[in-house]
């Protein structure tokens, strides 16, 4: 990366607030070669070393992409999952923008049988078939059967086996994701603040995970890359 194009990717993120850290008293120790000041109580976060994690993490994305590897985008935090949804629609990837179901990575053979029913419901309510073949009371049932699985699995209908690679949007917050995923060898591109534990992830990226406008321009820049990878 070129020292101007540096200088640029620095002033985007900084625009969005990505140099905000946590209050000093809830910093995780490995994050603090990453923090270069405080202003008032918040600690902040050195955007030149974020820039250049961002442009590793892209590489990333892109080779993935060229291989025809499997993503899975995970971030359920209420003010970013509609951030974390959208940006694995626009490269149609799976993703969990809700809480995390125990057991999607580390036990896949029975969350795959779940997706699966999901995918008969969805397929039999498209052809008209459950009208045909089921009471009033059953047809009920199961449409409450498939609006609970809907809320849970929705974003995993396209996940035909375990993800080859995870891109979590705080691994503090999605703990129980990471976990399962660090227990496959599976590699973590993460998107985290000062309060997260920089070795859970395998590409980090150190930003404002809280803020709306940073969490998008990293999404959009990882997910461009990844586009980039898929025509290269």
């Amino acid at each position: 990366m070129t020292a101007i194009s540096n200088t640029t990717e620095v002033k985007r993120l900084f625009d969005t607030g990505a140099h905000f850290a946590q209050v000093k008293s809830r910093r995780h120790p490995s994050m603090k070669p990453y923090l270069i000041g405080t202003k008032g109580r918040q600690e902040i976060i050195d955007l030149v070393k974020t820039s250049e994690q961002l442009e590793a993490a892209k590489t990333v994305m892109a080779a993935l992409a060229k291989e025809g590897k499997t993503v899975l985008f995970v971030g359920g935090k209420v003010e970013i999952a509609a951030l974390v949804k959208k940006a694995a629609q626009d490269i149609s990837a799976p993703y969990v923008a809700t809480r995390w179901l125990g057991g999607t990575i580390s036990n896949w053979s029975e969350i795959k049988k779940r997706v699966d029913r999901l995918a008969e419901l969805q397929e039999m309510a498209a052809s008209g078939a459950l009208a045909k073949q089921h009471t009033k009371l059953e047809l009920v049932k199961m449409e409450r059967e498939k609006k609970r699985l809907m809320e849970r699995l929705d974003g995993l209908t396209t996940l035909t086996k375990r993800p080859d690679a995870l891109l979590v949007v705080d691994t503090k917050h999605e703990k129980h994701a990471v976990k399962e995923a660090i227990e496959a060898g599976i590699p973590i591109i993460a998107l985290m603040s000062s309060d997260c534990d920089l070795r859970e992830a395998t590409y980090p990226i150190v930003a404002n995970d809280t803020s709306r406008e940073t969490v998008g321009l990293v999404l959009t820049e990882l997910t461009e890359a990844f586009k980039k990878g898929q025509t290269a």
